[in-house]
């Protein structure tokens, strides 16, 4: 039998390693129409999606690693990764459950960031694939991981349809109250990874208001209108055509790094966003059941590390587009909640759809 590779090169016996006493591995899942996806169980994460663009070439449009190797070292740990127990920020890493305070770790500025030193993205989950298309990857995280309350268990289920779309549900149960915000966090280029500048796509979001944040990224009042601002998005805009405006939100992040709030206040999957690459002519469309998305620029890729196909990632090479619950809303009661209660199960989805033009 030969070497198993992906479309892109990829190959599995570069992801077969023990990490933490369990075996990773590279499951690779393909639709009718020849799209390709590859997934390894450390992290959870999407290491390619290859997609057709107008001319019926394989594009692959998220960005990742060579082999688990580079991901165990990556500058950027959350490629294409599943991001919990609590994704984005929680200030000062402190909050309060049923009368009882808890302390996480800090990592990032003054925060606790995407489930603390070692999230979900640095885990090893168990992997089930159970059709060409379809693979499922579960994790139990114990009471007290990261200091969150609770043994919380996880399942991701992640889909490649015929329809050419991408599919991820998320399932948690927890025996302990709890919080949970969980999110992939694929870096998407639809010129193709490597692509050096995501400032040429189009982009709409399917909101009129976002949450502005103090400095450190945490969201410090009311949502915002995005009218008469750089933020609005809600019709086809280039992301790069006022992303270097001198407006404060910008110069805190270095670009676009903030949650849009969605307009639909229930649980039914509908539109989040579309975006658009004009050298490809390649389409995504996103859908949701999350109240919310965190869209980022890569504005903190360097471009100094060397990854799939041999390409570099600089700044501003990728945008991400998260379906979550909001930033630090455990200690915001007006947002959506975050807890998870015994009996009680988090569900979310999320659709990513692809198109030609």
């Amino acid at each position: 039998m030969g070497e198993v590779m992906t479309l892109g090169g990829l190959k599995k016996v570069d992801f077969q390693k023990a990490v933490d006493g369990k075996n990773v591995d590279l499951y690779i899942l393909a639709n009718k129409n020849g799209l390709e996806m590859s997934v390894t169980n450390y992290g959870a994460i999407i290491v390619s999606l290859h997609v057709r663009d107008r001319d019926g070439k394989l594009t692959d449009v998220v960005l990742g690693h060579n082999n688990i190797d580079e991901y165990l070292s990556s500058e950027e740990p959350y490629f294409g990764a599943v991001c919990g127990r609590v994704a984005n920020r929680i200030a000062k890493g402190r909050f309060t459950l049923d009368g009882k305070e808890y302390q996480l770790a800090i990592n990032n500025g003054p925060n606790h960031l995407h489930g603390g030193l070692k999230g979900f993205n640095a885990v090893v989950w168990d992997a089930l694939q159970t059709g060409e298309q379809i693979v499922e990857l579960t994790y139990v995280s114990p009471d007290g991981e990261e200091g969150y309350p609770g043994t919380l268990t996880t399942k991701v289920t992640y889909n490649l349809t015929d329809d050419n779309a991408l599919n991820i549900d998320f399932e948690a149960q927890t025996d302990q109250p709890t919080i949970v915000n969980l999110t992939n966090h694929s870096f998407f280029n639809l010129s193709g990874a490597g692509d050096p500048y995501i400032g040429d796509h189009l982009l709409t979001i399917n909101a009129d208001e976002y949450l502005p944040t103090d400095e450190t990224n945490i969201p410090y009042g009311n949502a915002e209108h995005v009218k008469d601002t750089p933020m609005d998005f809600r019709y086809w805009q280039f992301i790069g055509k006022y992303i270097d405006e001198k407006f404060q939100q910008l110069i805190y992040g270095k670009g676009y790094d903030h949650t849009y709030i969605l307009k639909k206040q229930n649980s039914e999957l509908s539109f989040c966003a579309r975006v658009t690459a004009p050298k490809t002519g390649i389409i995504m469309d996103v859908f949701t059941t999350e109240p919310g998305v965190q869209f980022y620029t890569g504005n903190w890729l360097t471009g100094e590390f060397i990854a799939k196909n041999g390409k570099c990632y600089p700044m501003r090479s990728a945008f991400c587009l998260e379906t979550q619950h909001y930033p630090d809303s455990i200690n915001k009661p007006q947002h959506p909640t975050v807890v998870l209660r015994p009996g009680d199960t988090f569900k979310s989805k999320t659709v990513y759809k692809f198109y030609i033009e």
